[in-house]
């Protein structure tokens, strides 16, 4: 199941950042007393008593402001907010109760969505005088907190964990390989899904998205049952005009988590950009399986090494995610569309292959006889026995002497070697490793 998504708004300089930073435990919003200084969306995985969501911090809203800038901060709140399935409402303690703070609830208030009230900087357990003033929102109740000293958080995150939807096991229960078809808009992913729904002919129904903004079609190709997740989107709503191309990064992070297979879509004649970066970087991280398709490639004036050329591009632009098979389409020319199933099907049984112990061992063996391992301080490493001990993604653990020793670029060795002989395209392989006596606990 996706992880629910916090949104957390305000005005500026209420201290959004700051409880963002306190919250996830690390310094990742810039934390300045100017308003205005975040004025993007971050995105971060937090926890609270074991659950995990993902949480939003925003720019600040002023919405009476004809600012560009904080015009644009207002509209990508308006995103944030329409894509939480709760908001955190931060005002300011001091200031006290304002007419942008009342415009800001009566936006809230229009989404339908919980919102959790929290009066940031009471740094005592003494409330200021004009506290109560702030149930005129009609937000219900305000909690009283002070991020900076890390006063009440507890409580404040309480309350938003109660409005969480409920952890059901549905989507670990269904067998069938998902298929997200994720990337920035207009890049042609709704084409694509109608191109694959409509060529196959079968579908057995459409379901409303059980993630934000998300359609799963339940489809059969060649005998097997299938599910594509089109994240195109199904609420466009007018009044969300700001920067909608970064929206797609929570789309995506909802869908890359139920899904088997990611199809990462781009427009051939943008290239890769930071934003299919930023959605790929998800999808490896998640090992989910990846495939790189590249559409509207008609539009593209070919010479002899044109398609090699822009693989190449793909693999310099996107190191971490080699491994990623491309396939090079146009969806409105329907070339090669017919393939984009083939190739996930066959991803998707790479990421649930198993390589059989004995033949494991030979070959890692074989390698450390070709390139020795690596030493430090005239203790060299010593790879005692491997196992495959998971999949989806496929994750190996190793016994050694000394885990220390395992450099990075001898793991890549290691890694290299396992692909040669068995594959696993479109898939990342993960490696742990143990010193004797360790436990297994993957």
């Amino acid at each position: 199941m996706s992880k629910p998504i916090l949104a957390v708004v305000g005005r500026p300089n209420v201290g959004k950042s700051t409880f963002f930073n306190k919250v996830i435990g690390r310094r990742v919003s810039i934390v300045e007393d100017t308003p205005g200084v975040t004025r993007d969306r971050i995105y971060a995985e937090a926890e609270w008593c074991g659950r995990s969501f993902i949480m939003i911090d925003t720019g600040g809203i002023e919405p009476a402001s004809e600012d560009i800038i904080l015009s644009q901060m207002r509209a990508q709140a308006e995103i944030a907010m329409e894509t939480a399935d709760v908001i955190l409402f931060l005002v300011d303690g001091k200031d006290g109760i304002t007419n942008a703070d009342r415009e800001v609830a009566s936006m809230l208030m229009r989404t339908g969505k919980p919102v959790v009230l929290g009066v940031n900087k009471v740094d005592s357990s003494k409330l200021p005088d004009d506290f109560y003033d702030f149930y005129e929102l009609g937000l219900g109740e305000p909690i009283p907190l002070s991020a900076a000293n890390m006063l009440g958080i507890g409580d404040v995150l309480e309350l938003i964990s109660d409005h969480f939807p409920e952890e059901n096991s549905g989507d670990e229960d269904d067998d069938r390989v998902k298929i997200a078809v994720i990337g920035k808009p207009n890049v042609g992913k709704s084409s694509l899904v109608n191109a694959l729904l409509g060529e196959n002919r079968v579908i057995v129904s459409n379901i409303a998205g059980t993630t934000r903004d998300s359609i799963d079609s339940p489809f059969v190709w060649n005998g097997e049952e299938y599910i594509l997740i089109d994240t195109a989107g199904i609420r466009r709503k007018s009044k969300v005009t700001g920067d909608i191309e970064r929206y797609s990064v929570i789309r995506a992070i909802s869908a890359i988590e139920r899904c088997d297979v990611c199809l990462l879509m781009i427009d051939a004649s943008e290239g890769i950009t930071e934003q299919d970066k930023k959605i790929a970087g998800v999808a490896h991280e998640e090992g989910k399986g990846l495939i790189v398709v590249v559409n509207k490639w008609d539009l593209i004036e070919k010479e002899t090494n044109t398609m090699n050329e822009f693989r190449k591009k793909i693999q310099q632009e996107l190191p971490f995610m080699t491994y990623a098979p491309s396939l090079f389409i146009s969806v409105a020319e329907n070339q090669r569309v017919s393939r984009v199933m083939e190739l996930a099907k066959y991803v998707s049984e790479m990421r649930a292959m198993r390589v059989p112990t004995g033949q494991l061992n030979s070959l890692i063996i074989d390698a450390q006889m070709m390139k020795q391992p690596p030493s430090d301080k005239g203790k060299r490493l010593k790879i005692y026995y491997v196992t495959q001990v998971g999949v989806k993604p496929p994750l190996f653990s190793f016994q050694v002497n000394k885990r220390e020793l395992m450099h990075f670029s001898y793991a890549r060795y290691l890694e290299n070697k396992i692909r040669e002989s068995y594959g696993f395209e479109g898939t990342s392989i993960k490696f742990v490793f143990r010193e004797k006596g360790e436990k297994e606990d993957v």
